[in-house]
């Protein structure tokens, strides 16, 4: 840990005398809270040229291929729809960072860091579109937080935010040699935090550990979050999208655990459960109010509050007019009323998917169809604010 510190050091020494050249020529833009992605300003008329990436599952294009390949995202039917194999995407198809990607008409999606690693990727091609830290199960508080507290952390290995920060220091020197080439590259690229902060509330959520506890945590990931964005601004930084959590109470995978005879327990109007939502609402919240803070503190950088949570729930609000038909079941599963359950989870053998995945919201139980990601995107992408229509992705 303690080299790693060191590293970190010495990287922000030699990039600090070019940062502040990059950061003059930017316009401020902070999207206040509850309100949709709309644009991000730059100078006029240039295009991001890469994304840099980290976050979970909702985000990982692949870096779970090289830490555990028994995983059930690694299996069909997961990919059938767009890429028709497994890619290690928790999807059938694409996700919210392949919309993004494709929107600022990268030439390939955004690759994951470990296959460039272990040499399946052409590391030219980072200079062109990027790299994603993004790994399933990832949280942004360390393993270690959760192995104190008798949290069973279920991945096999510690993947947090700080250790995704660790990896984007490692790849700096290939990222760019020269003052100059960072300077246009960091000035010209969008670091997408996260989605990350939902497997910390997970994982003792579906042990069935207390409210009151999971509350204690939300101050300590929303701090982790906020560290990892001042570290990465110190590095060069200039445009971030920081997403919320999504609307947990709508998931297949909590409503079964948490499936009760109660009906005051669930909104009327979407089914989802209402205590589980507020507490996402909660974690929004005080996200927002953190994004604020950092950026009083850098108000020439951009950071974007990306509504993950209001994206998503007008899906459940009003699924026909977007042409779903099943809301709250889980295409991909085995059993139960949301057609979810943990024994006999989507990949594993003896598990099939429904026959139009487009027509459902919820893939596998906690991840969603591409339908739904694509629709969380255009929702970010396509708000009416802006500044300068030319920076609109």
């Amino acid at each position: 840990m303690e080299r790693a510190k060191q590293k970190r050091t010495k990287n922000k020494r030699a990039y600090a005398i070019f940062i502040q050249s990059s950061m003059s020529s930017l316009k401020l833009l902070f999207i206040k809270p509850f309100l949709l992605l709309a644009t991000i300003t730059v100078v006029v008329g240039q295009p991001y040229s890469s994304v840099f990436s980290f976050g979970d599952s909702h985000a990982d294009t692949g870096n779970i291929r090289f830490i555990n390949q028994s995983f059930h995202c690694l299996f069909p039917p997961y990919g059938e729809t767009y890429f028709r194999r497994p890619t290690g995407r928790c999807s059938d198809g694409r996700l919210v960072i392949d919309f993004i990607a494709e929107s600022l008409g990268l030439p390939i999606w955004v690759q994951p860091y470990l296959g460039i690693k272990n040499g399946s990727t052409f590391t030219s091609t980072v200079e062109d579109q990027g790299v994603n830290f993004a790994v399933v199960g990832a949280t942004a508080l360390d393993v270690e937080f959760f192995i104190e507290r008798g949290i069973i952390y279920n991945v096999g290995m510690n993947n947090s935010l700080r250790v995704q920060l660790d990896w984007f220091n490692e790849i700096l020197a290939s990222l760019c040699n020269t003052s100059s080439k960072c300077n246009e590259m960091f000035g010209s690229s969008v670091f997408l935090m996260g989605e990350i902060g939902g497997n910390d509330y997970n994982y003792p959520f579906f042990l069935k550990r207390s409210m009151e506890e999971i509350r204690t945590f939300v101050p300590l990931v929303i701090k982790a979050i906020a560290s990892a964005i001042y570290e990465l601004i110190d590095l060069g930084a200039v445009t971030l999208m920081v997403p919320g959590n999504l609307p947990i109470g709508c998931s297949a995978a909590y409503l079964t655990y948490y499936e009760t005879a109660d009906k005051e327990e669930y909104d009327p109007a979407t089914g989802c459960l209402n205590w589980l939502n507020k507490f996402a609402e909660y974690h929004n919240d005080q996200l927002q109010k953190e994004l604020s803070r950092i950026q009083a503190q850098h108000p020439q950088t951009n950071i974007i509050y990306a509504d993950y949570y209001n994206a998503a729930t007008r899906l459940y609000s009003s699924p026909s007019q977007f042409g779903f038909k099943k809301t709250l079941t889980a295409c991909c599963g085995r059993g139960g009323p949301y057609n979810y359950n943990k024994s006999a989870v989507c990949g594993n053998p003896g598990v099939s998917a429904c026959v139009e995945p487009s027509q459902y919201v919820n893939w596998d139980g906690i991840h969603l169809t591409e339908a739904a990601y694509k629709l969380i995107t255009q929702a970010l992408l396509q708000a009416p604010m802006h500044t300068i229509p030319r920076s609109r992705f």
